[in-house]
C-alpha cells in the first residue's frame, strides 16, 4: 500500500528531529512535543473549544485541526498530535459511549458477554468517521515546510477494553480483570475486535498523512508482568504488526508500567514511551537495545518555580543520553499548567547539545 505524499512531507521538505530520534539517528537537538499538548491549559484552546462534547468537537475537521495546530504555533514543538481520543473507533461504531466532561470515556451499556462483541464491527473509516482523515489532511497541509510532522495515534485494545468493561474510568479495574481470567476465550475475542479497530483507524491516519503513530495503553500498568504477557501484549503486538508495512515510526506509552517496559518493547515498536515513575537511564536498560525512549518529566512539577522545573528538565536530557531520545512529559500537560513554562521547556531542550549529553558521565 503506498502512502499519500502528505505523510512523508517532513522527509521531503527537511529534516526532522522528531523522526530521526525516533529512529535512533543523530540529530542537532532533543526534539520534544507534550502529551496532551493542545488542551485546557491553553487559552485559545478553551476560547476556540467552546462547551459541548468533545466527539461533538471532533466532528468538526476545521476545528479539529485547528486545535492541532495551536500548540505548536505557540510552543514551537517538534511535533504536532491530533486533536482526537481514544474512543472514537468504538464510538463511531455504536458501541454507546462518550466522553463526560470531568470525567472521562462513559458507557451506558458496559461490556458483560458474547452478545456484546456485535456491537463492535468493523470499523469503516470514511463512512464511519470521515472527519478524522479530513482532521489530519487540513492539519498536514497547515504543517506543509515546516518539518514538524504529525502523529496519529489510537487506543490500545486493553485499556479501552477497561473503559467498556468498567463502563468509565477505573482505579481498580476489577471488573476487567475478572473477565480477563473467568473468560479468557471471550477476553481474547474482545481484544482481538479492539485490535482491529486500532489497526484500521491508525491506517487511515497514516494513509490521510500522518508521518507517526502512537498507542495508549495508558492502564496497563494496573496489570501484572504475568497478565500483560498472557493476556494483553499478543493483541498489542498484533496492532503493531498490522501497521508494520506503513513504515512510519510507532510509539508504545502507558502509566504506571516500569515494570512491563521490556515486555511494551517486545511489542514491536521502535519507541517506548516512559512515564516519570522511572528515569530514563534505567528504562532504557530494561528496554533494551534498538529502541528509542520518550520522556519522561513529571506533569506536576511544571506547576513549580521554573529554577525548579529547569533543573529537572536538565536531569531527563541527561539520563536521556542526547540520541534516541524524545523529550516528552510522563503523562499529559496538566489543565492548570502555565503555557509559558511549557514554552520554557521546549527551548531550554532545544538549547543542550546532543554531543555533549551524549558524552557527559550517566547519572547515578
Amino acid at each position: 500500500m503506498t502512502r499519500s505524499s502528505g505523510s512523508v512531507f517532513a522527509v521531503q521538505d527537511g529534516r526532522s528531529a522528531f523522526l530521526d530520534a525516533c529512529r535512533g539517528q543523530d540529530v542537532d537537538h532533543v526534539p520534544v512535543w507534550f502529551m496532551r499538548q493542545a488542551g485546557r491549559s491553553l487559552p485559545e484552546y478553551r476560547a476556540a473549544r467552546g462547551t459541548g462534547s468533545i466527539l461533538d468537537a471532533l466532528k468538526s475537521p476545521e476545528l479539529a485541526a485547528e486545535l492541532t495546530m495551536q500548540p505548536v504555533r505557540r510552543y514551537g514543538v517538534d511535533a504536532a498530535i491530533l486533536f482526537s481520543d481514544i474512543i472514537v473507533p468504538v464510538a463511531a461504531v455504536g458501541f454507546g459511549v462518550d466522553v463526560e466532561a470531568g470525567r472521562g470515556p462513559v458507557v451506558a451499556r458496559p461490556f458483560r458477554s458474547a452478545a456484546d462483541l456485535q456491537r463492535l464491527r468493523p470499523l469503516d473509516p470514511s463512512a464511519d468517521a470521515p472527519y478524522v482523515a479530513e482532521t489530519v489532511g487540513l492539519a498536514v497541509r497547515e504543517l506543509q515546510g515546516t518539518g514538524v510532522p504529525l502523529i496519529g495515534f489510537a487506543g490500545a485494545p486493553f485499556t479501552v477494553a477497561s473503559y467498556l468493561v468498567e463502563g468509565g474510568p477505573s482505579r481498580s479495574y476489577a471488573a476487567t480483570k475478572t473477565l480477563m481470567r473467568s473468560d479468557p476465550g471471550l477476553w481474547r475475542e474482545l481484544l482481538d475486535r479492539l485490535a482491529d479497530l486500532a489497526i484500521t483507524s491508525l491506517r487511515s491516519q497514516v494513509m490521510a498523512g500522518a508521518s507517526a503513530v502512537q498507542l495508549f495503553d495508558s492502564w496497563a500498568g494496573a496489570l501484572s508482568p504475568g497478565d500483560y504477557a498472557e493476556r494483553v501484549l499478543p493483541a498489542t503486538r498484533r496492532v503493531f504488526e498490522g501497521i508494520s508495512d506503513l513504515e512510519v515510526p510507532r510509539i508504545h506509552f502507558g502509566v504506571g508500567t516500569g515494570e512491563l517496559l521490556g515486555l511494551m518493547a517486545a511489542a514491536g515498536a521502535e519507541v517506548v514511551g516512559v512515564d516519570w515513575r522511572v528515569p530514563l537511564d534505567e528504562a532504557r536498560r530494561r528496554v533494551g537495545p534498538g529502541h528509542a525512549l520518550q520522556g519522561n518529566l513529571d506533569p506536576a512539577l511544571c506547576l513549580a518555580p521554573w529554577q525548579v522545573v529547569a533543573g529537572e528538565v536538565m536531569e531527563v536530557l541527561a539520563r536521556g543520553g542526547g540520541v534516541g531520545h524524545v523529550f516528552n512529559l510522563g503523562h499529559g500537560v496538566l489543565p492548570q499548567t502555565d503555557p509559558e513554562i511549557l514554552k520554557r521547556i521546549v527551548d531550554l531542550v532545544h538549547a543542550a547539545d546532543p554531543a555533549e549529553l551524549c558524552s557527559s558521565e550517566a547519572i547515578v
